[in-house]
């Protein structure tokens, strides 16, 4: 006769797949056990996307029209096309950035023609920041380098992949704005 060795037993649960190994006639699969494997996929799916984000995001600032620019001042620019103009203090807000620092790159767009100061409105004592068109033509290029760059890769992607991607993309644009 075989000996029958004891279920092992895990610190963290059981590692993905083996809670369907453990199942059978004799040890029906709690509900909680399906959550647990479900929460390990989402902890891989979460890690392999982190990582591949990172990856691609990498590999596309490279893909860069002005090499003057670092990479906080594009993201300013990006964020001023996008958000239109914002007073020093917003635009620190809404780039993660303490306000002397924001002010710092404020004065370094100026001084290339990217940006322009305008009085506030409504109190004289702020600035609002606006993007000039210098600063417009050169964010349209740098979008269309970076998007005929991973047109490129996209092209190397079999149709699935393609459809994957194009059904993916809210998804990602969504979680980008979280």
């Amino acid at each position: 006769m075989s000996e029958q060795l004891p279920a092992p037993r895990y610190a963290d649960g059981p590692p993905p797949g083996a809670v369907d190994q453990l199942a059978g006639p004799d040890r029906p699969v709690s509900p909680d056990e399906g959550e647990q494997d479900l929460a390990e996929l989402d902890k891989e799916a979460v890690n392999a996307l982190r990582a591949a984000v990172m990856r691609l995001s990498r590999r596309l600032k490279h893909q860069r029209v002005d090499e003057s620019l670092s990479p906080t001042e594009m993201s300013v620019l990006g964020t001023l096309a996008r958000c239109g103009s914002a007073t020093p203090s917003e635009l620190a807000r809404k780039e993660h950035v303490q306000p002397p620092s924001m002010t710092r790159i404020v004065a370094m767009l100026e001084a290339k023609g990217l940006v322009r100061l305008d009085a506030h409105p409504e109190d004289r004592r702020q600035k609002v920041v606006t993007q000039t068109e210098q600063a417009e033509s050169m964010l349209a290029a740098a979008r269309a380098k970076r998007n005929a760059w991973l047109t490129e890769l996209v092209q190397e992607l079999d149709e699935e992949d393609r459809a994957t991607l194009r059904a993916a993309a809210p998804v990602l644009e969504k979680l980008a704005h979280l």
